[in-house]
């Protein structure tokens, strides 16, 4: 049974795809709190999420960009905004479909059965912008390429793909290391960072990963052209 996320702030409407995913066999699950989505259906971990623009804390737009970069997905946009330059701004920030509302109850699951045929055997596939991270085998692509990573460059990189673009502290990443912020060693920490950036140099990625002196790393959002 696969599981759907409802980021949706509007109660009545929130109860009404939760009642039609439910009687068609989904596991719905709606989101009543609006503060820090995304981490919230990072915990989750939906098959897929079907997402309002307008939310009391945060823009729909922004969290598109926030679940594509953590992984989550695939995302329908379902909204009451019928504007073009709204929907071709949500698929260009990862929504992967867009419905108006009023939308027919039939329309909406054909479309997310759709996502959830295209997206199978995807789940593992996290976005960082420029390039997708396999979380399980951490196998990095980039365009037609692929890398295979060590199991500690991976750990690294997928650390800094999921926090992105906030820091990530010392001991955040000594914990995706070696499960445990206790006792960090400072070199082999660096070490570890400098092997990864040297096998990102091989793609063209080594200089997403910023140094904050005294902090720690995070993952430099990717530039536009």
């Amino acid at each position: 049974m696969a599981r759907i996320a409802i980021v949706e702030d509007d109660a009545y409407m929130r109860e009404e795809l939760a009642d039609i995913l439910g009687k068609t066999g989904y596991e719905a699950v709606a989101l009543a709190d609006f503060h820090d989505v995304a981490a919230q259906l990072v915990t989750l971990r939906p098959q897929a999420v079907v997402l309002d623009i307008n939310l009391p804390e945060e823009s729909g737009f922004e969290l598109c960009k926030q679940l594509k970069g953590k992984g989550v997905g695939p995302v329908l946009v379902l909204t009451s905004r019928d504007c073009l330059q709204d929907e071709l701004h949500a698929l260009d920030l990862g929504a992967d479909d867009y419905l108006c509302k009023p939308c027919h109850a039939d329309r909406l699951i054909a479309r997310l059965q759709n996502l959830l045929k295209r997206f199978e055997g995807q789940a593992n596939l996290l976005n960082g912008g420029g390039f997708l991270l396999d979380s399980q085998t951490f196998t990095l692509y980039v365009g037609s390429n692929s890398l295979a990573l060590s199991t500690n460059e991976g750990r690294l990189l997928l650390a800094l793909v999921h926090q992105s673009p906030q820091l990530v502290s010392k001991s955040q990443l000594c914990d995706a290391l070696w499960g445990t912020d206790e006792f960090i060693d400072e070199n082999a920490l660096q070490v570890n960072l400098t092997r990864l950036r040297k096998t990102l140099q091989r793609v063209g990625l080594d200089a997403r990963i910023e140094t904050v002196r005294g902090e720690g790393y995070r993952l430099r959002e990717q530039q536009s052209i």
